[in-house]
């Protein structure tokens, strides 16, 4: 999570924010909320029939369409590449990629 968690005062309306994600400088995924299958109001009244939602709770929404994955040839992250996921309004998570530890 990051670059930053803001309350939702600093979001007037979670169905209009772009996201982008960039590797190594490249965009890879460029939307908006506002393409969301589901709004944010509507996953909050599903999750809170069933559940009780807590102040601070964080709900993970899943990701626009262009994942290395879901391309053609796919595209994997290997170590040392940037990832850059940004949201306008809160700011730029960037993570260098690493190997892992043998």
């Amino acid at each position: 999570m990051g670059p930053a968690v803001v309350h939702r005062s600093l979001v007037p309306d979670p169905q209009q924010m772009r996201l982008r994600t960039r590797v190594n400088g490249e965009v890879r995924q460029d939307a908006s909320t506002a393409s969301m299958v589901f709004t944010v109001a509507q996953l909050i009244s599903v999750l809170s029939a069933g559940m009780t939602i807590e102040p601070g709770d964080l709900l993970a929404t899943g990701t626009p369409e262009g994942v290395g994955m879901g391309r053609t040839p796919p595209l994997w992250l290997k170590p040392g590449d940037v990832v850059e996921a940004e949201i306008d309004g809160i700011g730029t998570l960037r993570n260098r990629i690493v190997a892992p530890r043998l």
